[in-house]
C-alpha cells in the first residue's frame, strides 16, 4: 500500500467478481438470476455479511461455464432484494455503489474469481457541464417511457456523473462504448461524449 493510499483512504479491499455481458453503472439497478452454484454461495455470503461483490464486464470468455476474464474497472454491487422461490434459482436485484479497479485476482477451487480492489477516485460535481441540460431533459423523457420504478431513486437530474451514467446504461450503445464510459472519470468529458452521441443520432435538437 502506498503513502498516497493511506492518506486517501483509498485502501485495497477483497470481494468476489461476477463477470457479466453487461456493464453495471453506479446507481443502476441490476437483476439478476442466479443459478451456478459458486454465484449462488457468493450471493449468500454477500447478504449474510451486507458486504458487496464486484461486476465486471467480460472480456474474454462466457457468463457460464469456464470462469471468464473480466475488465479490470468494475462497479460494487450491493444486493438489494432477492427472491429464492424458484427451485434451483436466486433472483436477485443488485444496486451498483462505487467504482472500482483490479489490482489482483485469484481463482478458487469453485471457480470463484476473488479479487484485491482499489476504488476510483470520485468525480468533481459539475452542475454546469456543457450539454447537461439538453442531455437531462432527454432522460427525464426517457425515464418516463420506460417507467421510474425501474430506475433507483432519487432521480438526480441535476448531477452530470447521475445523468451521464443513466445514459450510458439505457442509451444501445455497444459494451465496448459503454465500459470506456464506465472508465472515463470526468463527469464533463462524459457529457459531452453522450450529447455528441444523442445530437447525432438527432434525438437532441
Amino acid at each position: 500500500m502506498s503513502i498516497l493510499d493511506l492518506f486517501t483512504g483509498r485502501r485495497p479491499r477483497s470481494v468476489p467478481i461476477f463477470p457479466l455481458k453487461t456493464v453495471l453503472f453506479p446507481g443502476s439497478a441490476l437483476p439478476l438470476r442466479i443459478f451456478e452454484v459458486r454465484y449462488m454461495d457468493m450471493a449468500r455470503e454477500c447478504l449474510k455479511a451486507s458486504s458487496p461483490f464486484g461486476v465486471c464486464l467480460i472480456k474474454e470468455g462466457e457468463e457460464v461455464g469456464t470462469p471468464a476474464v473480466p475488465e479490470r474497472i468494475g462497479t460494487l454491487a450491493r444486493i438489494a432484494d432477492c427472491d429464492a422461490e424458484e427451485l434451483g434459482v436466486l433472483k436477485v436485484r443488485a444496486e451498483g455503489s462505487e467504482r472500482f479497479r483490479i489490482v489482483s485476482s485469484d481463482l478458487q477451487k469453485d471457480g470463484l474469481i476473488v479479487a484485491e480492489v482499489e476504488p476510483l477516485v470520485a468525480e468533481a460535481e459539475a452542475p454546469d457541464a456543457p450539454g447537461l441540460d439538453e442531455c437531462a431533459a432527454f432522460l427525464g423523457k426517457a425515464i418516463a417511457g420506460i417507467g421510474v420504478e425501474r430506475f433507483v431513486q432519487p432521480l438526480r437530474f441535476e448531477d452530470a456523473t447521475w445523468v451521464g451514467f443513466r445514459l450510458a446504461e439505457i442509451l444501445p450503445l455497444r459494451n465496448d462504448v459503454k465500459q470506456k464510459l464506465l472508465e472515463v472519470t470526468e463527469a464533463t468529458l462524459r457529457i459531452a461524449l453522450l450529447h455528441k452521441f444523442l445530437k447525432q443520432q438527432r434525438l437532441i435538437a
